[in-house]
């Protein structure tokens, strides 16, 4: 996947997620990563999408929190954190819809 041909929203979006996993000391980028870093983004479509389909937000927001507190910490990894298998897949399938419906 072409990082050029990502949103500047979701680009941000994973850099947050990154930002995230080595803060909480996370050697892979997980989904639940991505999924907090868009909940949270200033201006994003996330959260609006969300509360207009009825999610509870403060619930989701909970969960993410206790999901993340129960990844896998490392120590010694110099600072490296790696997409995971999981988000690779979803980020690619994500391409792959984009590229039926036109979208390159």
């Amino acid at each position: 996947m072409r990082m050029d041909k990502l949103t500047n929203q979701l680009q941000l979006a994973l850099a947050d997620a990154q930002s995230l996993a080595l803060g909480k000391d996370n050697n892979f980028i997980e989904p639940v990563h991505l999924l907090s870093a868009l909940l949270e983004q200033q201006g994003g479509a996330t959260r609006p999408l969300l509360q207009k389909a009825g999610a509870n937000i403060a619930g989701l927001a909970t969960g993410l929190k206790s999901a993340l507190e129960a990844l896998p910490q490392v120590s010694g990894t110099g600072g490296e954190v790696h997409l995971s298998n999981e988000l690779g897949k979803i980020l690619n399938v994500a391409d792959k819809l984009a590229q039926q419906g036109g979208d390159t």
